[in-house]
């Protein structure tokens, strides 16, 4: 493992205690624009500080079938009715302003009958801080997680220079937005030095990574589980599963299990995600290349159940494309798999490297799917390596287990509603 552990605390202050007394009977509101519980960060975050004895007030989107209002335990979910469709530049900006509006409003009625103490901002975007405006002026701090870097963002979905309007107002709203925050938390070191690189001090961000909960993501061995190749009628299975986007590679996927059926005529590629108008795409590609009987589209599925197909897969792969985002991106699904026991196959990029060794993961050159399909086969070719290396890859799972990460937030929250009181 390359990174020092300590870069990623150096925003922490000395442990919580976890009886929760410290912030017990606090209020956080927190606002994201995604679904809830789907949307895992979110999810995470709120679970954290429920447990820690908050009442957290969500903010979220409203999927089909589910209510506009709930509670549970601490929690009080409102849902907003507006469209998460993925679209051109006018319907983000539309989508993205009003339910600016509508949780702004929101959380200042609410913080004049009652003030916050924390309010806790998931981007994109990164000018939803806005709907922090009044809780803040009224006392509460404010924490921005920067799951994802816009600029970078934007160049990628709409193929922009670094130069253009877009991506230049982006970066000013970037800079914007976490002048307004007390704290920022994001994902990873690499998007740590972009912000800090151009948005703010770096003593300012905290990180905090996407590690899948071990209550719903149990760590299991390698060793437990057969060989691919100990039934020669066993099929061998690749998983891929998050979002049904371009730059994610399912069309590399596709590409490389077509290169790998000449050699592994068993191989299959199981897809997880929400159905997008480029899932259908690759979809009717894979037909014209002959790969229907192979290629499966089974569906979304929630946390708990991506632990079932896990488990039944052989591979995990990370398709991604060459490009601005997923260049500095660490997928969660890299440990996702590797606390099931399952080898991973990911591009050599800067976000995956930072943490990972070529002994700990199987590389492939982003964007490449004939090294793509080389590395698939020589994953069912190796299974005694494939097993070792996942083990490897394991080890760097155990230094950034939820339980650790859930620490590192707490130490955070808890230091920053601290800050200005006397000792």
């Amino acid at each position: 493992m390359k990174l020092d552990r300590m870069e990623t605390l150096s925003c922490s202050q000395p442990p919580v205690s976890s009886n929760g007394l410290r912030l017990k009977g606090k209020r956080v509101a927190m606002v994201t624009f995604s679904s809830y519980p789907a949307d895992p960060r979110p999810r995470r975050a709120a679970e954290t500080l429920l447990k820690e004895g908050m009442t957290v007030d969500l903010i979220c989107l409203r999927d089909e079938k589910e209510p506009k209002r709930e509670v549970l335990g601490g929690l009080n979910v409102v849902r907003l009715p507006i469209s998460h469709r993925r679209g051109g530049r006018l319907s983000y900006a539309y989508n993205y302003s009003t339910f600016i509006l509508l949780s702004s409003l929101i959380l200042a009625g609410r913080s004049l009958r009652r003030r916050y103490d924390l309010v806790y901002i998931h981007n994109m975007p990164d000018i939803l801080v806005v709907s922090s405006l009044v809780p803040k002026a009224l006392g509460a701090k404010v924490i921005l997680d920067q799951h994802d870097p816009m600029p970078e963002l934007m160049m990628t979905i709409f193929d922009l220079d670094e130069t253009s309007l877009s991506v230049r107002l982006l970066s000013w709203l970037e800079k914007w937005s976490i002048a307004r925050a007390n704290l920022v938390i994001t994902v990873n070191v690499a998007c740590k030095r972009i912000f800090g690189s151009r948005s703010c001090p770096p003593e300012k961000i905290g990180v905090v990574m996407n590690s899948p909960d071990e209550e719903i993501f149990p760590f299991r061995a390698t060793r437990s589980y057969p060989s691919p190749k100990q039934a020669s009628t066993k099929r061998f299975v690749m998983m891929y599963h998050g979002s049904l986007v371009e730059r994610n590679g399912l069309d590399l996927a596709v590409d490389a299990l077509r290169q790998v059926r000449k050699a592994v005529p068993s191989a299959e590629l199981r897809i997880y995600g929400r159905k997008t108008p480029f899932l259908e795409k690759v979809m009717g590609e894979a037909c014209n290349k002959g790969l229907e009987d192979c290629v499966h589209y089974l569906g979304p599925r929630s946390l708990e159940g991506l632990v079932r197909e896990i488990e039944d897969c052989d591979v995990g792969i990370i398709p991604n494309h060459q490009n601005a985002f997923t260049d500095i991106n660490t997928p969660t699904r890299i440990f996702e798999y590797l606390t099931l026991g399952k080898p991973v196959i990911a591009p050599r990029t800067l976000g995956i490297q930072d943490y990972f060794s070529p002994e700990s993961l199987f590389f492939f050159e982003s964007g490449d799917s004939v090294d793509l399909a080389q590395k698939i086969e020589h994953v069912f070719l190796h299974s005694r390596e494939a097993i070792e290396t996942a083990e490897r890859g394991q080890q760097v799972y155990l230094a950034h287990t939820w339980s650790q990460e859930r620490q590192t937030l707490l130490n955070l929250v808890d230091g920053l509603l601290k800050a200005d009181k006397p000792h």
